[in-house]
């Protein structure tokens, strides 16, 4: 069975930056793009990042 990640973000791009929450127990930050079905993993601190449901994503991003 597949653990559940810590944290779940509804986010309204496809690019998002994470530093696992600042402070001492934060990681540097790293910018993540959401994949195809709209959802990216911190490899650091395994919060899932997901596209907010009825978030307009114009061209380009």
């Amino acid at each position: 069975m597949v653990p559940e990640p810590p944290e779940t973000i509804e986010v309204e791009t496809t690019t998002v930056g994470c530093d696992g929450g600042g402070g001492p127990l934060g990681h540097p930050l790293v910018y993540l793009n959401l994949g195809a079905d709209g959802r990216v993993e911190c490899p650091y601190c395994d919060r899932l990042y997901m596209l907010k449901p009825g978030a307009k994503v114009g061209p380009g991003h």
